[in-house]
């Protein structure tokens, strides 16, 4: 199948498609008389493997690293479970920096009830004289 039909198959634009190729992700595809690139349900599976673990928030080195494990018949999965562990890891400290992101963020509201000017705004005033005392950035 040439690489339309793959991003319609796995709901995967093409430039994804050829991203992922790039970054050795996906098996570079062959290529027919015309020079388009042509693909395999090997390559559908593995652009849904790709798919789900990017929706899991893995960076593309995990997957790079998932990619290479999978392909290492008989091999122990001690490195997939750290890997994960480490990931669990990551997002509990994410969600500990959005809740204080949340709770700044109500106290920014509360401070300026409606019916204002700009110059009279607390959320202004707030912002200007107090910055969070977060450790996410405020991006």
């Amino acid at each position: 199948m040439k690489i339309g039909e793959l991003a319609k198959k796995t709901d995967c634009s093409v430039q994804t498609i050829r991203y992922y190729e790039k970054e050795k992700l996906l098996c570079t595809a062959q290529r027919s008389d015309g020079n388009f690139r042509l693909y395999n349900e090997a390559a559908v599976e593995q652009l849904q493997f790709i798919k789900l673990c990017r929706s899991l928030d893995l960076s593309l080195s995990e997957i790079r690293q998932l990619l290479s494990l999978k392909s290492s018949q008989g091999a122990q999965c001690d490195q997939i479970n750290l890997m994960m562990d480490d990931h669990i890891q990551q997002v509990e400290t994410r969600i500990k920096e959005l809740v204080q992101l949340r709770e700044y963020l109500k106290v920014l509201r509360r401070s300026c009830p409606s019916k204002r000017t700009v110059e009279q705004c607390g959320i202004l005033q707030k912002l200007s004289s107090n910055p969070p005392k977060t450790s996410c950035s405020l991006k």
